[in-house]
């Protein structure tokens, strides 16, 4: 779990607290405001282009902190690059289904391809039951992630602690540009934009990671 020196110097509030029984909802109001220095367009869903895709900050805040519990994500330059990959692959959580161009059962907050969304549901033992009746149909299988908060924002955090390698995860770590690159480029396999980045840079500032 994220550490109390975290909880103090993550203004993203992307917070939990030392004691995982301890209440954090006072944590989380701080939070879904500091969200939004990264993510400033998800202060609101109304409008959203999607029916029932869009979360808030606020409403993101706490799926996101369970993510970081669930994977074991302690490092703040690791959260930085969860929370800025979400925010950009989902259009500001207003998407967690690929619209354009419409690839069929890629989504989750990262929009991740159909086979690693196969992947990601195979590890979440609540789900065997309802995977064997959804089988390989790619949609299917989609939509019992997106179903549940706490699985669709869990994507981006199962895919770095599963699928990217420790080296890539130790220049990760670093904060350092050159890591986040190396993240982007040779884990996840996109190409770095200046879009993609700025919301970077934004969470990196945001989460204290050192150097921004």
């Amino acid at each position: 779990m994220l550490s109390s020196l975290l909880v103090g110097a993550l203004s993203l509030g992307v917070l939990v607290p030392t004691s995982v029984a301890a209440p954090f909802s006072a944590l989380e109001k701080r939070a879904s405001g500091s969200l939004l220095a990264i993510v400033p367009k998800a202060s609101s869903c109304s409008g959203a282009p999607s029916a029932g895709e869009c979360k808030t900050a606020a409403e993101a805040v706490p799926f996101i902190n369970q993510s970081f519990q669930t994977y074991g994500i302690t490092s703040p330059a690791e959260a930085a690059a969860l929370v800025s990959i979400m925010a950009f692959e989902s259009g500001d959580f207003k998407y967690n289904v690929n619209h354009f161009p419409g690839v069929p059962g890629q989504g989750t907050r990262n929009m991740q391809s159909p086979d690693f969304n196969m992947k990601y549901a195979k590890s979440i033992p609540a789900l065997k039951e309802k995977l064997a009746t959804a089988g390989t149909d790619p949609k299917a299988v989609l939509a019992l992630l997106t179903a549940d908060g706490a699985l669709d924002f869990g994507s981006a955090a199962w895919f770095l602690t599963t699928q990217c390698s420790a080296p890539i995860r130790e220049a990760l770590k670093t904060g350092s540009l050159a890591g986040w690159k190396s993240y982007i480029t040779e884990c996840v396999q996109t190409t770095v934009t200046p879009d993609r980045q700025a919301y970077w840079d934004r969470a990196a500032r945001a989460m204290g990671v050192p150097g921004h």
